[in-house]
């Protein structure tokens, strides 16, 4: 068996079983085998029927469990089924084939651009709001993304290029009407924010509630935004700004449109933004958060579901950003959440029972969205850290004191 196999393989085994035997995993002794081998990630459950069986979900077989499909997965399923429109970076992340973004490009240096085939499409939209200057590429010479982005950055040398990268769903898809969960409460209507996939209004958790849309010409329903949204709103009358990323396309989730969304949000100046995707590192995002925090927005992230070893993942990891983890109906972590410095609270991942049960770090993030948007109607100075400790001093301790890297300050309940 190859190395990298054996460890994707042997590592979360040994975390399972020591968490099944009541003892916290030594994480610090599984993480450095991992980390020296480059580009590996621990593997998760796949959809049924699209990728072959992998480490974790033999494991879920063992607990009769499913777990929640990992991010490596879910690209490897991109780049088999979508290959002339997916392609990835250097470190391996998703990214739109032939589209880039550029940060501080003059017009000398967009002309430049353009002469080496570039079109430029500028995001005005965003630059308005947020205060960002960035353009969207496209590569009109179908040369390969590692050959166009040192065209770029030879172009225009004092500019800043990054890739359009893609940012996927931190939980399973969701079987029709999982996302029914809930009971209404007495509480007062709220606005929430949602970016994520289209969301069904028919939904009977959603039946109450006011949605407004964005992103989309025409109406699209997605599995996983619906059920997130229903968690969101947990059957009650709130307005529910919901910005779709992928318009019933295969593929979606591009930055620039997950700012284009933020960009929405501030306008509309809905106070708190669920987003349960997961990505890279990316400069235009980091800008845009760092942005809509300071505007006195609260933004509530899944930290993904690559397993404890795996390194951070983003929006989650972004300062300010709420991470959220997930845990069983048992209040134990799930074994393929993130954990680390980016985790802020747990949650419940997990909607259902069985082997048609949903589970993923996506549907933990609502749980703490809602909360947090009761404790705050709109935006104001100092927003993400009043309302983090507040949510802090409503959490149960997870045992460990101050910070846990696998359940943040605590365990939070809907």
């Amino acid at each position: 068996m190859p190395l990298r196999r054996l460890f994707a393989t042997l590592v979360p085994v040994l975390a399972i079983v020591q968490a099944l035997a009541g003892a916290a995993p030594a994480r610090a002794q599984l993480r450095d085998p991992l980390r020296s081998l480059p580009g590996l990630q621990a593997p998760g459950m796949q959809l049924p029927g699209t990728i072959p069986a992998t480490g974790l979900q033999r494991i879920g077989d063992v607990l009769r469990q499913p777990l929640a499909i990992t991010r490596k997965l879910q690209i490897d399923a991109l780049l088999r089924e979508q290959p002339r429109r997916v392609d990835v970076d250097p470190q391996g992340a998703p990214v739109l084939r032939g589209e880039f973004l550029a940060m501080g490009l003059s017009s000398v240096q967009g002309d430049a651009v353009r002469a080496l085939g570039f079109a430029l499409d500028r995001q005005t939209s965003a630059d308005a709001t947020l205060g960002l200057d960035f353009a969207v590429l496209h590569d009109t010479r179908g040369r390969s993304t590692a050959m166009a982005m040192r065209a770029l950055q030879q172009a225009a040398p004092g500019a800043t290029f990054t890739y359009q990268h893609l940012y996927l769903p931190a939980g399973q898809d969701a079987p029709a009407a999982a996302g029914s969960t809930g009971s209404p409460s007495s509480a007062p209507a709220q606005r929430v924010g949602l970016i994520d996939g289209g969301v069904d209004p028919a939904d009977p958790a959603l039946a109450r509630a006011r949605i407004e849309q964005h992103g989309c010409t025409t109406a699209s329903i997605s599995r996983h935004g619906t059920a997130v949204a229903a968690r969101l709103v947990a059957g009650d009358a709130d307005t529910l700004f919901a910005a779709d990323l992928w318009c019933g396309d295969a593929v979606g989730g591009a930055v620039s449109n997950l700012v284009d969304a933020l960009s929405w949000m501030a306008r509309e100046r809905v106070a708190v933004i669920n987003i349960s995707l997961v990505g890279p590192d990316n400069p235009v995002l980091a800008r845009a958060v760092k942005a809509m925090i300071a505007r006195g927005h609260v933004l509530v992230s899944a930290v993904g579901n690559d397993g404890p070893a795996a390194p951070p993942l983003f929006p989650a990891a972004y300062p300010g950003v709420i991470g959220v983890a997930g845990v069983d109906a048992r209040g134990r972590v799930l074994p393929e959440s993130g954990s680390g410095e980016q985790v802020d609270f747990c949650a419940s991942g997990v909607i259902g029972r069985g082997r048609d049960a949903l589970r993923g770090t996506s549907f933990a993030a609502p749980i703490v969205a809602r909360k947090a948007a009761r404790l705050l109607d709109a935006p104001r100075d100092g927003a993400a850290s009043e309302v983090q400790q507040r949510l802090i001093g409503e959490a149960r301790p997870s045992g460990a004191a101050g910070h846990d890297p696998h359940c943040g300050y605590g365990l939070l309940s809907p």
